[in-house]
């Protein structure tokens, strides 16, 4: 499809308003963290539900209720003072890939986290002078500082290694992005949205090669890039905005 500047600006925008809305959230995992209103709560939510997040929506939804349930559906209370005991339930726990044991290394990974920061922003963003790339590549070495099995790694994805990382620049979005529509929650001030990069995964894929946003094949870090400077010409200041009307042409209208 090719299509002039000015008409592409006009679809991405009236994309971005059409599925920017609070109802987005009832079919989305943004669901989770909003379940919470204190800033460590949402962060702990959205991290593990936006781990969780590939494959069916209603059973990535599923899986991270039953996480936060199993939390006493207090993440940051149960991060800082869960014993060893507390952990046993978390052993039965199944996502696609992410079993029990990645799920026990992870609870103790954020525990550690917030022993050492006040906020999971900070081990993001300890030098906001960064680009995200190194950023999340830093962040996953402070998370997998202490002993745990070499196969949880592939949880986290790192830029630098030419992943996509979709989503973990999900995850991002939702800390960063604060607009007047409320799905993206903007408590994170370390970083612009301007810095973000867009999530980018099958369905925002294709729907970006057929508008000529995207030219690379594959769907690795280098296509990230190459799409979200695509989008700055759109946004500068907040070019992952328009994650919205990709994901909702691919996965809502089939485009």
């Amino acid at each position: 499809m090719k299509l002039s500047f000015h008409d592409l600006q006009d679809l991405l925008e009236t994309k971005y308003i059409q599925y920017n809305k609070l109802e987005f959230i009832e079919t989305d995992p943004v669901q989770i963290p909003h379940l919470f209103t204190k800033k460590q709560d949402i962060e702990i939510a959205g991290f593990l539900a936006a781990t969780l997040a590939w494959g069916q929506r209603t059973t990535i939804l599923k899986s991270a209720k039953k996480l936060i349930e199993w939390m006493d559906d207090s993440p940051h209370d149960f991060v800082l003072n869960f014993e060893a005991s507390d952990l046993k339930i978390f052993r039965q726990f199944v996502h696609r890939t992410f079993n029990g044991e990645d799920c026990i290394y992870f609870l103790k990974a954020l525990k550690n986290i917030y022993q050492n920061y006040r906020s999971l922003e900070f081990a993001f963003f300890n030098d906001s002078s960064l680009q995200i790339p190194l950023s999340v590549s830093n962040f996953k070495k402070i998370f997998f500082a202490l002993p745990h099995q070499n196969r949880t790694e592939k949880h986290i994805a790192d830029p630098l290694k030419n992943s996509a990382a979709k989503r973990i620049n999900m995850f991002l979005r939702w800390m960063v992005r604060k607009d007047e529509f409320g799905v993206d929650f903007g408590i994170w001030d370390q970083i612009a949205p301007a810095q973000l990069f867009c999530p980018l995964d099958v369905h925002s894929g294709n729907v970006a090669r057929k508008l000529g946003l995207l030219k690379r094949s594959q769907n690795d870090w280098k296509a990230v890039e190459e799409l979200t400077n695509e989008l700055r010409k759109f946004d500068p200041n907040d070019p992952v905005r328009f994650d919205y009307a990709l994901f909702g042409l691919g996965v809502f209208e089939n485009f």
